[in-house]
């Protein structure tokens, strides 16, 4: 069995080190992380790739034991960068829109995600990051909007280290928690993607 120790370390590395370990791993990989976004988003990266996740939680953290697919068939059904097959992706990098009066901002971004619950079609994924957060937790005028679209098949994902930063998870009240790694390689797979 190969081993790997995850815990201490910060977003995205103990997907990132997961990642690498199931590419070249033969058979199960037992994983040491820590409670959280990495207990959490490592779940995700490995469920999401077909393989089995088996979780113990320890005093010091968890363990999980992953199998499945070996390391050719995870290389396989990785998603290759194909722009036109990707899904659409939304990244909002704060909790308002433009330059300019930060209530008139506020206002603009709020009647934005609003107005998407009228549009034809739909982003595949909507990434929170930095003050973007904010719209995503308890208190935001468009939780229930964002829950909406939830519904209507949009995943709403927010940056773990920016709800840590604004001390937010534990408020996050739309969508779940996600990590740079998942961001940046859905972005890089994306059909397009519209920044806000």
């Amino acid at each position: 069995m190969n081993k790997l120790d995850v815990r201490g370390m910060a977003c995205p590395l103990p997907v990132v080190q997961v990642k690498r370990a199931l590419e070249s791993a033969q058979g199960e990989l037992h994983v040491l992380l820590d409670d959280g976004a990495p207990r959490e988003n490592v779940k995700r990266f490995a469920q999401g790739r077909g393989y089995q996740v088996h979780e113990e939680q320890l005093e010091d953290g968890f363990a999980f034991t992953i199998t499945g697919p070996g390391a050719t068939a995870a290389r396989e059904s990785a998603p290759a960068p194909a722009a036109a097959a990707g899904p659409t992706v939304m990244l909002i990098g704060s909790d308002r829109m433009g330059d300019g009066p930060e209530e008139l901002g506020r206002l603009l971004m709020k009647n934005f995600i609003m107005t998407l619950l009228d549009m034809s079609e739909l982003p595949d994924r909507i990434f929170f990051v930095n003050t973007g957060v904010l719209l995503a937790a308890e208190g935001s005028e468009v939780v229930e909007t964002l829950n909406e679209l939830g519904n209507r098949g949009v995943e709403v994902l927010s940056c773990g280290i920016c709800l840590d930063f604004f001390k937010k998870k534990e408020t996050l009240a739309a969508g779940g928690v996600t990590n740079m790694f998942t961001i940046a390689e859905t972005m890089l797979t994306a059909r397009s993607v519209v920044r806000l």
